[in-house]
């Protein structure tokens, strides 16, 4: 059955999740992306593939995204891994995970890999968009953008979707404490990355840079040539249930 539902934090923020129960001792768990939430395809998706596998699945959206509590400009990459741990330690109730991370949730993924290190039995990224608040917003950011940004004020930077994202210190600032691209972090895991080569928002690069982070014995990378930053057209989704099938097989 699936559920959505509310999880109050330490912190007293109000976190809305999608569970699903299976019979399996493996759960896949979704991270979205930036300025995402639960209403994504690929939710829908993968949903349908772990109700078909009877494995149980399990989906966040972090404080000030979608339903959850909170304003986006007052959180950070710092929060929302630590969110996902508090939600995923208490949810779940399987020894075995599978870490699905979209976009920014990749970067998420990592951040969550040393603490579960031990319950990770594949981690599949999708789009990755590690270090992004460095390498996509403020390397390239103009020093007036960049003295906005200082002085605690919000740039809205135009995204591809035809809207604005809200940019604050706190999210550049705190991305600068959590970057992951110069660390090396080994993996007893398969590590399974996708990516479109017509990907206009993160660039195919950074999930070749990231197989020089998760260092693993088993890792693939599929580039996907029609693909976009969503990953969400059919050929795209197919190979990536592909994969996350063969990562349950494995596991249970």
């Amino acid at each position: 059955m699936s559920k959505i539902k509310f999880f109050s934090s330490k912190n007293k923020e109000q976190i809305r999740y999608k569970l699903i129960q299976g019979k399996k001792p493996v759960t896949i768990i979704f991270l979205h992306g930036f300025m995402s939430d639960l209403t994504g395809k690929k939710i829908q998706v993968l949903s349908k593939l772990s109700k078909k596998q009877e494995v149980s699945f399990l989906a966040l959206e972090y404080s000030g995204h979608g339903k959850s509590s909170g304003q986006l400009i007052n959180y950070g990459i710092s929060d929302w891994i630590a969110q996902s741990k508090e939600v995923i330690e208490k949810i779940t109730k399987t020894k075995k995970v599978i870490l699905v991370g979209s976009s920014m949730g990749a970067w998420i993924g990592i951040g969550l890999v040393p603490s579960l290190m031990k319950t990770i039995k594949g981690f599949v990224g999708i789009a990755s968009a590690p270090d992004f608040t460095k390498e996509i917003m403020w390397k390239k950011f103009s020093k007036r953008t960049r003295s906005i940004i200082r002085d605690g004020k919000i740039h809205y930077m135009s995204s591809s979707y035809g809207n604005s994202y809200p940019i604050s210190k706190k999210l550049i600032f705190d991305g600068a404490k959590n970057l992951v691209l110069n660390k090396r972090i080994k993996c007893n895991f398969p590590i399974r990355l996708f990516h479109g080569l017509k990907d206009k928002v993160v660039d195919a690069s950074f999930s070749i840079r990231l197989t020089k982070v998760l260092l693993s014995k088993d890792t693939i990378v599929t580039f996907q040539k029609y693909g976009d930053h969503s990953l969400s057209q059919t050929d795209d989704l197919k190979k990536i249930k592909k994969q996350l099938t063969n990562l349950i097989k494995d596991s249970c």
